[in-house]
Formats: C-alpha cells, sequence, structure tokens
C-alpha cells in the first residue's frame, strides 16, 4: 500500500496519536506528555490550536510553520514522551515502539466549517469516551475557547439541548 501525506502549506492539521494495544497511560504521565511538547516546540515551529488529551489517545489541531516538519513533530513528540516517562518500552523487528502506535490519523483542514467541526470533535471527545461534560474534562483545551467566548462553559452538558449526536472527525 503506497501511503501519501498531503503536504499545503499553511495548512491546519487535525492529528489523532493513540498508544499501543490502546493502553491506558497518558493521564497518568500528563507532566510528562506536557513536557514532550514542550521540549519539542522549542525544537520546531508549530501552535497547538485545539487538543484533547485521553487515556489512551490525544487529538489535536497544529499549524506548523513548515508543513513538512508535522511528521518529525509528532515522532518527537512521541519519541520524547517514551524517554521522559520512563515506560518500558522495546523495539520490534520493523523498528516499532511498544509504547504507540506506528501511524497516527492526520486530516489537513479543508475550510471554517471543517475547523469548527473538527474543534468541537476534540472537545466533546471527553463526554464520547468518559460520559464528561468538557467542562470538567481537565486535559484540554475547551477551558481556553471558553475565556476566548468561543463557547458557553455548560456547552454540551448534561441534559443541554445542544448535543452533538454522532459526531465524528472523520
Amino acid at each position: 500500500m503506497n501511503y501519501k501525506r498531503l503536504f499545503l502549506p499553511n495548512s491546519l492539521l487535525f492529528i489523532t496519536v493513540v498508544t499501543k494495544y490502546r493502553r491506558p497511560i497518558l493521564i497518568e504521565n500528563i507532566s510528562h506528555l506536557r513536557k514532550a511538547f514542550c521540549i519539542v516546540k522549542s525544537k520546531y515551529t508549530f501552535d497547538v490550536e485545539a487538543i484533547v488529551v485521553n487515556q489512551d489517545h490525544f487529538h489535536m489541531i497544529i499549524a506548523p510553520k513548515d508543513i513538512h516538519s508535522y511528521p518529525r513533530i509528532i515522532a518527537n513528540i512521541k519519541r520524547t514522551f517514551t524517554k521522559l516517562s520512563k515506560l518500558k518500552y522495546a523495539l520490534n523487528e520493523n523498528k516499532e515502539s511498544s509504547v504507540w502506535q506506528r501511524r497516527y490519523w492526520e486530516h489537513t483542514i479543508r475550510n471554517e466549517k471543517d475547523l469548527y467541526r473538527h474543534i468541537d470533535y476534540i472537545h466533546y471527545n471527553s463526554v464520547k469516551h468518559y460520559g464528561i461534560v468538557p467542562r470538567k474534562w481537565p486535559f484540554s483545551s475547551f477551558h481556553k475557547f471558553v475565556e476566548e467566548g468561543y463557547y458557553p462553559i455548560y456547552w454540551c452538558n448534561e441534559g443541554d439541548k445542544y448535543q452533538i449526536e454522532n459526531m465524528n472527525a472523520e
């Protein structure tokens, strides 16, 4: 199978990164993940526009200064987190980590509507996976978006009329 990445200059990218076997290791190692992002941001120029971290995966929208750098950004986040967390890991014969799935999902944001749909998906993720409303999930950029006036604090709350049914990022 030939896999081709799309490199459109000045694009935003929706990325999903998943742990190997969906091991629930990210929240208990959140400080290492945050530090990994800081270290990688010191090497590459990119902004994290929106993010949610779950037990076994994270979703984010990034804006890399150099569009060709985003595969290296993801690889470095994964590698740096693994080193900082000191999780037991080994490389198999294909040099794949036992901490992370080999590949990650990426989607180039096409337009403003697509961007808003993916931002909503990111912030809805705690409801989708844990039944926890966004305002109660501390591992996302939801509160930043509330402060900026993008969402009301009770967006997607229990019993709220504004429920996002069948939301999918794909």
